[in-house]
Formats: structure tokens, C-alpha cells, sequence
């Protein structure tokens, strides 16, 4: 059988171009995957996948990274992406399942629950960064996926607003350590406030500083122990189209496969 010539997408060409060459060569249905709080030290972990309309129907204005929008910004996004994406996942972690299995199994784990979530099946899968396998259907690691690919922005944008409004919650119920300002990431606010009140129990203890400031060497307190013992009990959020989730247990993780600065893409229908 003879190879379909291969696909040259530029980085030039658009946020859309990436789907859009995918779509041409038959996969339809194209599912983006992203994360949100790999590098914060309290609050959960979000993954969140996204399958948006083709053509002009799924161009969101204002899409982009979440990372390059402003808070006004990213809320404006999120609501176009609600409603008017074909599916749509979210996942939520909890702190004590990223100190009990590892944060990289977790969001494998909850990348791949949010994909196989979405109430359309996608045709071809792209993640940010690392590949997600498990999904049984192709897919691609895009390196800065959430700067290159239109559906990966969208899952950027849903993971990000919906943690960051999980921290400003976690911030009236544990006062003090700014989780509404900082979100749970090192700043030297919240490096300050884990000196003088130590961690609560949103923070994630496998973490160095963290594990510092509680002086139980890493390990969480009695409280949260009990809870992390074995027990699948994920904190839950739902999508309108993509309904409530959970977390997968048990993962293995596997090694990063970023491409480079032009995406290669090769074959055809499968």
C-alpha cells in the first residue's frame, strides 16, 4: 500500500490550520487535551479535552493560549467554548490524588478520562507537550499545542478558568494564603504565608516546599490520610456536553514526544 505524501503544517498559518489540514484528510472530528496546576503546590489538577465545530462555526473569537489572555479574557473565551464546542470534558484532581499516584500518572490519567468523556467521539486526538496514549484513536504531542492548535486552546481555556475558580472557593475556606491572587502557585506571598501557618490541607505535600513547611516529611496530615489510602474519590465538575467525570487510577506514565517548530503529519483515513 503506498504512503499518503505527508502534511506540512506551519506555525505561521494559524491557530485553525492544524485542524483544518487534519479535517482535509478525513479525520473529522479533531479533540484537543490540556492541563492547568502542573507547577502549583495547593489545589487540584485540572485536565479538560475539547472537540470544536469545523469551518467557521468553530472559530471563537479571542481563542488563544490560556496562559496569553487576561482573567476578563479567559472567562469571555470559556463561554464561547461552552457553547459552541461539540463536546466538551473537565477533570478535576484533588491534591490528595496528585501526592498519592504522582502528578505526571495523574494528568495522563485525567487527560485521557476527559478525552474518552466526550459524548463525540473524536477522529484524531492532539495534546500539549507529551502524547496521551490509551485513547485508541491517532493522535499527535504538539509542542506549545495551546499556541498552535484552535481545540487545544479551548481544553487550555476550560482547565484554567475552572481551576481558578476552584481556588478563589478554596480561598474563602482556607483565608490567609491568597489562593484567589496566587492561584496555588510559588509566589512569595504564598512562600510567606506556608512559613507562618504551615500548609492546609489543599496543599500538595509531595511537593519540596511544601513537605518543608509542614515539618511531616512530606507526608500529608492525619486528616487527609485516610483518604488517599487506595480510594478512587475525585473531586467532580461537569461539562454541559461533555457530563461529569472522575479520575483514572493507576496509569503508567510515559516519556514526552514533542515536535518541533513545524508539525508533521503523515497518512491517511484510518
Amino acid at each position: 500500500m503506498l504512503t499518503p505524501p505527508r502534511t506540512v503544517v506551519r506555525r505561521e498559518a494559524g491557530l485553525y490550520a492544524l485542524e483544518r489540514a487534519l479535517q482535509r484528510r478525513g479525520f473529522r472530528h479533531v479533540a484537543g487535551a490540556d492541563e492547568a496546576g502542573r507547577g502549583a503546590c495547593a489545589g487540584p489538577l485540572v485536565a479538560a479535552a475539547a472537540v470544536l465545530p469545523e469551518g467557521r462555526r468553530g472559530e471563537i473569537d479571542g481563542l488563544a493560549d490560556s496562559k496569553l489572555l487576561t482573567p476578563a479574557g479567559r472567562e469571555r473565551v470559556y463561554e464561547q467554548v461552552v457553547a459552541r464546542a461539540l463536546a466538551y470534558a473537565v477533570v478535576v484532581v484533588p491534591a490528595e490524588e496528585v501526592d498519592a499516584r504522582g502528578l505526571h500518572v495523574c494528568n495522563l490519567a485525567a487527560m485521557r478520562r476527559a478525552l474518552a468523556s466526550l459524548t463525540t467521539r473524536p477522529d484524531y486526538v492532539l495534546t500539549d507537550g507529551f502524547g496521551v496514549d490509551g485513547v485508541d484513536v491517532p493522535g499527535l504531542a504538539v509542542w506549545k499545542g495551546d499556541r498552535v492548535a484552535a481545540c487545544v486552546a479551548a481544553a487550555s481555556v476550560l482547565a484554567k478558568v475552572t481551576r481558578d475558580r476552584i481556588m478563589v472557593e478554596l480561598d474563602a475556606d482556607f483565608p490567609g494564603y491568597g489562593f484567589a491572587e496566587h492561584k496555588g502557585y510559588v509566589t512569595a506571598e504564598h512562600t510567606a504565608a506556608l512559613r507562618e501557618r504551615g500548609p492546609c490541607r489543599e496543599h500538595r505535600f509531595s511537593y519540596v516546599n511544601v513537605a518543608a513547611a509542614s515539618g511531616l516529611d512530606g507526608r500529608p496530615p492525619r486528616s487527609r490520610r485516610s483518604a488517599v489510602a487506595g480510594r478512587d474519590e475525585p473531586m467532580e465538575r461537569s461539562g454541559a456536553s461533555g457530563g461529569t467525570v472522575g479520575v483514572a487510577l493507576g496509569e503508567q506514565p510515559r516519556p514526552p514526544a514533542p515536535v518541533g517548530e513545524d508539525v508533521v503529519m503523515e497518512g491517511g483515513v484510518r
